[in-house]
């Protein structure tokens, strides 16, 4: 009888699955088109092809470059019968057309078959020594009991399914589950609050939400089935609530609530998998945008796998056997492709990482990559920020001489990091990669690898584009910018596999954001400069989204919290630097008249009022009341000028005359030094 363990992890007795008859072809022939490589032909022909013969082709021939790497790398049930079918003005985008296939068979089944007992999961629980090993085949069969669990309660293919949970291999079965029947999971990062939970299972349409009775972080406790129980209120598609016991703790279970792991325990440890179309939606995950709601951004089946398993390998060294450390949480997109995805389709063990990068002291990372023994270390710089204010002895007491690969994601790494990063922590021999990319792109679209041999890395620079990226820079007239040693809005010209097909439930908003600023390009929101030698480093955001802890969070999103405080008719957040999250939210807030009396108490409202509305590291850092906020003749606030006082440059504060009424800067500045002032006295006291 299968048990949950003392561990968390439902284990499952040692019994061989069946392995579901998948294979590269079909029932009968299918008909190929001349554009389609025979399999196999990426392994002998393109893998031997130097770096730079291997890039000119994948921009030049797009077709035979993805159409080889599909046809080698993923198993298909029914061959592809065109590459590739995309127009970037109407935002069309369709990768592999007539393939199917099944994601879960290729990131578990096919390994089944190879190696069963390969590790696939090290759960780094956040007790240290205490991490737990999952096989492929026990991975499999958990994923197939899950994915029996939602059938026989009525999910179904298509149905979308909310996954509020901690990182576990429980979140990862849930997740293959999902894309074993053709569920569509959506993951929502555990430490959102119910109200921004419940926006996107509205949003969504979810069925059905996998959570746990509780979370365990930093050594405490998360209470998460409460949450869902606040957030499920105002959320009628909801079904069933299944729940995951994390800890020994009982949770109030109500007539939705499942217990999943006892519902697990009757359930078969085979499940037939869903005969996929390559463009049929994988995953919804949401991110912040300009405006006050989230986009659920809508990554599908093939084009997308392939490319988490393509930069996994190529930007990471990644070779077989190694223990690859992503140390994202799943409910972001790095989690997804660098933790999920990207490595289980390329067979690789992949580190689950519960805790945090100081506890129970500042060496858990290093700690943990000696007893892991970890081959590629992949984290933030605001976790990197942190952990240099510390005594370099926290990382040399420790063995890291089984890195071969570092790398930062999330935000541009500042030098004094990269150098920390690659000189302390890699000992000076690790290749550190500068990755840039987003939730929408799929996985990683510019890094110093793969390039040629001994090529040149550079501190704090993302640099070379991946295989079939074609960086642009636009002007402020909207041109592309020739030459070296120039600076503008970051585009890629042309679609690749990985790139997000729509928002969920809003195309044309899709196609407003991303492709009409500068049509016949995807638009990222960046700005980067291009050097002399033709290499890219990211210069930050062009719009009101702001990157906290790594985190994107629009500005919109807090001002919406912060205008529905009664005393509050207007607000405005903009984000400024900060030495260790990256950047935090500074709230300029206008009070009424019968509140200026009270500001204290205001205050912490709104604080509290961000942290129910969307999570705890949205709330500002700084909240600076004002009479009024600095706007032109047709009402919009001049968001600029609010940046430039925050960070304390406000004596180049450009081009005022379009303001209604200039003597606001004044205002503004005045109320900001007194603020200023105020706080360095509140830090002489502590």
């Amino acid at each position: 009888m299968a048990a949950l363990s003392r561990t968390g992890f439902f284990r499952i007795p040692p019994t061989r699955c069946r392995i579901p008859d998948i294979g590269r072809s079909g029932s009968g022939p299918v008909r190929r088109v001349s554009s389609v490589p025979p399999p196999g032909t990426w392994n002998s022909e393109l893998s031997r092809l130097p770096h730079r013969d291997l890039y000119r082709l994948s921009v030049t021939d797009p077709d035979r470059f993805w159409g080889s790497a599909a046809a080698a790398r993923l198993r298909w049930i029914e061959p592809f019968q065109r590459v590739r079918d995309c127009e970037l003005r109407s935002g069309r985008i369709g990768w592999f057309l007539g393939g199917r296939l099944n994601v879960s068979v290729n990131c578990l089944d096919v390994h089944v078959e190879k190696h069963p007992d390969r590790v696939a999961l090290i759960w780094e629980r956040d007790e240290p020594g205490t991490e737990v090993k999952v096989t492929y085949r026990e991975l499999l069969e958990t994923t197939c009991r899950l994915a029996n669990t939602l059938k026989s309660h009525g999910v179904q293919r298509g149905d979308r399914v909310a996954i509020y949970m901690p990182v576990s291999p429980m979140a990862v079965a849930a997740m293959l589950a999902c894309a074993r029947i053709g569920a569509v999971h959506t993951v929502v990062f555990a430490g959102f609050s119910a109200e921004a939970l419940a926006g996107r299972i509205q949003d969504a349409g979810c069925k059905a939400v996998i959570t746990c009775n509780q979370g365990v972080r930093g050594g405490r406790t998360i209470e998460l089935k409460t949450t869902v129980d606040t957030a499920v209120k105002t959320c009628p598609t909801i079904q069933h609530v299944f729940v995951s016991q994390r800890t020994d703790r009982l949770t109030a279970m109500g007539q939705m609530d499942i217990p999943l792991e006892e519902v697990m325990s009757s359930q078969l440890p085979v499940c037939p998998a869903e005969s996929l179309d390559s463009e049929d939606v994988l995953f919804l995950l949401y991110t912040s945008g300009s405006t006050g709601k989230p986009k659920g951004l809508v990554h599908t089946q093939a084009g997308y796998l392939l490319y988490c398993s393509l930069t996994h390998q190529y930007v990471f060294d990644y070779q077989d056997g190694d223990v690859f450390g992503c140390v994202a949480d799943v409910g972001w997109i790095t989690g997804h492709s660098y933790v999920v995805y990207g490595p289980l389709c390329n067979g690789a063990t992949t580190v689950l990482f519960e805790s945090t990068p100081v506890y129970p002291n500042p060496g858990r990372y290093w700690e943990t990559v000696e007893r892991l023994k970890i081959n590629q270390f992949y984290g933030a710089p605001t976790a990197l920020r942190l952990l240099l204010k510390y005594d370099d002895g926290w990382v040399k007491k420790y063995d890291r001489s089984s890195l071969r690969t570092l790398g930062s994601v999330g935000e541009p790494i500042n030098h004094e990091a990269w150098h920390w990063f690659h000189s302390v922590v890699g000992d000076g021999r690790c290749p550190l990669v500068d990755t840039w990319w987003q939730t929408e792109t799929g996985g990683v679209c510019i890094a110093p690898h793969p390039a040629e041999d001994g090529a040149s890395i550079l501190p704090a620079m993302a640099m070379r584009p991946f295989f079939g990226i074609q960086p642009v820079l636009m002007g402020e007239q909207g041109e592309p910018l020739s030459g070296s040693s120039v600076s503008g809005a970051l585009c890629i010209r042309d679609p690749w596999p990985g790139l997000a097909r729509s928002i969920f439930g809003d195309h044309q908003r899709f196609v407003d954001t991303y492709f009409r600023p500068y049509p016949g390009f995807y638009f990222s929101g960046d700005g980067a400069f291009r050097s002399e030698d033709g290499f890219y480093q990211i210069t930050g955001r062009m719009d009101d989204v702001i990157n906290v802890s790594g985190h994107r969070l629009g500005t919109a999103e807090i001002e919406d919290a912060l205008d529905e405080h009664p005393a509050v008719p207007e607000a405005a957040v903009v984000g400024i630097h900060h030495e260790i999250k990256g950047e935090v939210p500074f709230a300029f807030v206008v009070l009424k008249e019968d509140s200026v009396d009270r500001p204290s108490v205001v205050l912490q409202q709104l604080k509290d009022l961000v942290s129910t509305k969307i999570a705890k590291y949205a709330i500002p850092e700084h909240f600076l009341v004002v009479k009024r906020l600095p706007k032109t003749r047709s009402g919009k606030i001049m968001r600029r000028i609010l940046r430039k006082v925050a960070m304390e440059t406000s004596s180049d504060l450009g081009d005022v005359s379009t303001l209604d009424d200039p003597s606001v800067v004044m205002e503004i500045i005045e109320a900001h030094e007194a603020y200023r002032k105020q706080r360095k006295e509140e830090q002489k006291k502590k």
